[in-house]
């Protein structure tokens, strides 16, 4: 029997290497896994992926108050940095990976409602990185919580389990779902 690690989450402030954006009408395939398998590894395949976010903002310097801010939330998948090993792969894996992505923009959907919901001081930057440590927190447990409730795709019950879950989450935070392109 092997184990099957499924995810390795960067969290990233800037990106500047290649980078799949989330988005609910486009699903991941194995040529998007372009990194070199550890074939050493127990995994037989590595998600990559992470929130990415920005942000401006715009302050008198007498006040303590932000005029106004701009944020960008992404979940990006890192082609690159993920991989498997052709050999010992499946749909069903495939499908595992899909939701550890799935996981990642539920939780760009939480960090978006929460900067939604916040009144920012003049401590933007600050306010932004704690919400998002909380956040990435939250993901990572979940990420988790995921490979052990499925058995890394093993478990079929556990991973039926896991994509109503997921699917019902990700419908709940629909509305700070980015708009297609």
């Amino acid at each position: 029997m092997y184990k099957l690690l499924s995810v390795l989450c960067l969290f990233l402030f800037v990106q500047n290497e290649e980078t799949i954006t989330w988005n609910g009408n486009t699903k991941l395939h194995w040529g998007n896994f372009q990194g070199q398998p550890e074939y050493d590894s127990d995994a037989v395949a590595i998600t990559a992926s992470g929130i990415t976010y920005g942000f401006r903002s715009k302050s008198y310097s007498n006040s303590s108050k932000i005029l106004e801010y701009t944020t960008s939330v992404s979940a990006a998948f890192y082609p690159e940095k993920s991989w498997y090993i052709k050999e010992r792969v499946n749909d069903t894996v495939l499908g595992h990976e899909q939701l550890h992505f799935d996981i990642t923009e539920l939780h760009a959907r939480k960090f978006r409602k929460r900067i939604k919901e916040i009144k920012f001081s003049k401590n933007i930057k600050e306010e932004l990185n704690k919400i998002y440590a909380e956040i990435n927190l939250s993901l990572q447990q979940m990420q988790n919580a995921y490979d052990n409730g499925s058995d890394y795709s093993r478990d079929y019950k556990g991973q039926i389990a896991w994509q109503k879950r997921v699917a019902k989450e990700l419908k709940k935070y629909k509305k700070y779902e980015l708009p297609v392109k």
